[in-house]
């Protein structure tokens, strides 16, 4: 059992439950992953939950602000562990591979863009949409030319 997993669920206000211990690891492994990778990772480890399940623990863990949620275009929903910066996301248009790509501000929000008069902007979420190094055959340190 992972200590500090328990110790946050705590200070969140959530029971410490083998499912929620059990969906931590998995994020922990695998960022960015949606809830069927995460039923999938975790019926492979011997869990024997339901999709539903994954889920309603996903949803918990978000609401709580264990977890970070973002849904990259024409994708499901992905969860990821990272959630006290203001990263952002570049999303690969033909395999799906999700990358994190820093704030090059460095806090919250990124951008700064014209909000209607009295509205104050607290994050800004970019995600970048193209293909990544596997996919075009790059290894994705050649300079433009």
């Amino acid at each position: 059992m992972n200590e500090t997993d328990v110790e946050l669920l705590r200070e969140r206000g959530l029971r410490v439950t083998q499912g929620r211990l059990a969906v931590l690891d998995v994020l922990g492994r695998m960022p960015h992953s949606d809830a069927e990778a995460v039923h999938r990772a975790l019926a492979d480890a011997g869990h024997g939950t339901s999709v539903q399940s994954v889920h309603n623990v996903l949803g918990d863990l978000t609401g709580a602000g264990v977890l970070r949620r973002f849904e990259p275009e024409r994708s499901p929903a992905r969860y990821e562990r990272r959630i006290d910066d203001n990263h952002h996301h570049a999303v690969c248009s033909r395999c799906g591979k999700v990358e994190d790509v820093d704030c090059v501000v460095g806090e919250a929000p990124c951008l700064h863009a014209d909000a209607p008069p009295g509205f104050t902007v607290q994050a800004a979420d970019v995600t970048f949409v193209g293909l990544c190094a596997e996919c075009t055959g790059t290894d994705g340190s050649s300079a433009v030319a």
